[in-house]
């Protein structure tokens, strides 16, 4: 049986871009605009003192352990290199 679409809980992967020393902050969360405003008014402390960000990327996940392990997949070299392939076209805007 289906189940109601209100009651699904998603589990967010996400990137954001420090503005003020160009690099990336990898997360993980359930509510993805509450956390971006928490990382933008600096109540986060590993990006509190690298403010400005713009949130650039975020995938959903069902199950928390799954958001987990790819958080950490994208904090690992490999994941970076995947992101940096992924963002191709963001990225060539910055240049």
């Amino acid at each position: 049986m289906p189940r109601n679409i209100t009651s699904v809980v998603f589990f967010y992967v996400y990137v954001l871009l420090s503005l003020k020393d160009g690099n990336h902050y990898v997360g993980y969360t359930t509510d993805l605009r509450k956390r971006i405003e928490e990382h933008k008014k600096g109540l986060v402390f590993s990006t509190k003192t690298r403010r400005p960000l713009t949130l650039i990327y975020f995938e959903g996940c069902r199950n928390e352990q799954d958001a987990k392990q790819r958080e950490r997949y994208l904090k690992m070299t490999i994941g970076r290199r995947w992101l940096g392939t992924r963002l191709r076209n963001f990225n060539k805007k910055l240049m």
